[in-house]
């Protein structure tokens, strides 16, 4: 195994006027969890479908698990995995055929002893013989693993794994994912906007916006860039620009929508001045935001995560909560 799973240099795709993916260059060490964190429309699915081969560059290159994805793309594939967001699973089929038919995609001639300790290691065994159609949504998403797990891969890609999934499942696949990493020796590529699951997760992450890489590090390291607090904040009533600025304590103010949001030294300390140069009936929401990746991705490019890329519509959400309506 080479010392960097996944290496890129000035990765490109443009897709006529847009670029999706400009000149992305990261490196992933073997046996770590990465993610790429960023909002809808970042270019992180492109990003996977680069280095699984599944699209073409348009300009630079990479290597994924010591293969040039250009030169060999097939010895490429047969050393990957990928989870997608959308369930790949036939309802109709059991666990055990799942298993079997991934097996005859992969043409995998020796799969059952495999097959077993999968189901065994993800708690499915007793369910083997089940129908996917009666599995609950965390079932799901483990048998999923164990089709991307099943031809020993040395690196598995997970485009938004829990997109959709509620509190307990997202919390149960994170404990899946770094079992999978620490068990397997499995390095992971995970794309996601959930701050909290990159953060809890990633050994080290690189934010993407626009397509591009505007920051990357350990979420320690990322944290540790931002010195600052920040307020949000929301009025009823018109409040001018230089008033807020004039505040001691505030060294930046930017507007988004309908709230203000102040760049502050410390938080405790001007949230006071804030009350008193207010009307305090006037103001409708205020938010603290300590140095997080969520202040981190809003002090680059000012906005937040989950309304940067708001313009951009999640069909994959969309999909995930009509298929848990018809489960």
């Amino acid at each position: 195994m080479t010392d960097n799973a996944i290496v890129t240099e000035n990765l490109t795709k443009v897709y006529g006027k847009l670029t999706a993916v400009d000149h992305v260059t990261v490196n992933v060490a073997s046996g770590t969890v990465f993610g790429l964190l960023g909002p809808n429309g970042a270019g992180k699915t492109t990003m996977i479908k680069l280095l699984t081969g599944l699209t073409d560059m348009t300009e630079g290159d990479a290597t994924v698990a010591g293969f040039n994805v250009r030169r060999d793309p097939m010895h490429v594939k047969q050393r990957i995995g990928w989870v997608a967001s959308e369930v790949i699973l036939d309802d109709d089929f059991s666990a055990w055929e799942n298993l079997w038919l991934q097996s005859k995609l992969q043409s995998l001639p020796n799969w059952k002893d495999r097959a077993g300790d999968l189901l065994e290691y993800f708690g499915l065994k007793d369910r083997r013989k089940d129908r996917v159609k009666t599995f609950s949504t965390g079932m799901r998403k483990k048998l999923e693993i164990a089709l991307a797990l099943l031809h020993q891969p040395e690196v598995v890609f997970m485009d938004e794994p829990t997109i959709g999934l509620d509190a307990n499942t997202r919390r149960m696949l994170w404990d899946l994912i770094t079992g999978v990493n620490k068990e397997f020796g499995i390095t992971v590529l995970l794309t996601s906007h959930y701050i909290e699951e990159a953060d809890a997760l990633c050994d080290q992450i690189s934010i993407i916006d626009h397509g591009k890489i505007v920051a990357s590090g350990t979420p320690t390291a990322l944290k540790a860039r931002v010195q600052s607090d920040f307020v949000e904040l929301e009025t009823s009533e018109a409040v001018d620009e230089a008033q807020l600025r004039s505040i001691p304590g505030v060294s930046e103010v930017r507007s988004q929508g309908k709230a203000w949001i102040l760049r502050v030294s410390a938080a405790e300390e001007v949230l006071p001045k804030i009350f008193s140069t207010l009307k305090t009936e006037a103001i409708r929401r205020i938010n603290v935001e300590k140095p997080s990746l969520e202040t981190v991705f809003l002090d680059i490019t000012g906005k937040r995560i989950d309304q940067a890329g708001a313009d951009v519509p999640d069909y994959r959400k969309f999909y995930a909560t009509m298929r848990r309506a018809r489960q």
